[in-house]
């Protein structure tokens, strides 16, 4: 089974790859390796899950924003490289949060983007991580995912 049609098994759907809202490339290979931009929930034009965790954001929310910012990160790569299948393995996942000073249930939110890729990739979702609460994100989003990835020839 394919990356995408286990993506449509779980109700989701690859975004279309989104479009820099800067002077930046949303998604770079060097080698064997994809780096992308910071994503956000931003799926198909239309933004989500705005606002401060913990505030105007339930963890709930956040983590599936989480998980969408995974979407758009995961539809970077295959704007790069042209296929999912490509996909070694996850190497590194990077979490930003825009929560209040004190918050500490990160690690549930990002799991939003670390149990996506673990159910659609398995073993080889399996990744390294970073997560960083922030007092402010881009657009007042509540999750910026940014993903680095081992890709096949």
């Amino acid at each position: 089974m394919t990356v995408e049609q286990r993506l449509s098994d779980m109700g989701l759907a690859l975004p279309d790859a989104p479009v820099p809202v800067g002077n930046y490339l949303p998604g770079s290979r060097t080698g064997d390796l994809v780096f992308t931009a910071g994503q956000t929930a931003r799926l198909n034009g239309v933004r989500r899950y705005v606002g401060v965790v913990g505030r105007d954001v339930t963890p709930e929310d956040a983590y599936r924003s989480a998980r969408d910012s995974t979407l758009n990160c995961l539809a970077c790569v295959k704007a790069v490289v042209g296929d999912l299948e490509r996909v070694a393995r996850i190497v590194k996942v990077v979490g930003f949060v825009n929560c209040s000073p004190g918050y500490d249930r990160l690690d549930e939110i990002i799991d939003g983007a670390s149990d996506l890729l673990r159910t659609l990739f398995g073993e080889r979702g399996t990744h390294v991580r970073s997560v960083v609460a922030n007092g402010s994100l881009p657009s007042n989003v509540s999750v910026e995912i940014e993903m680095i990835v081992q890709v096949r020839p």
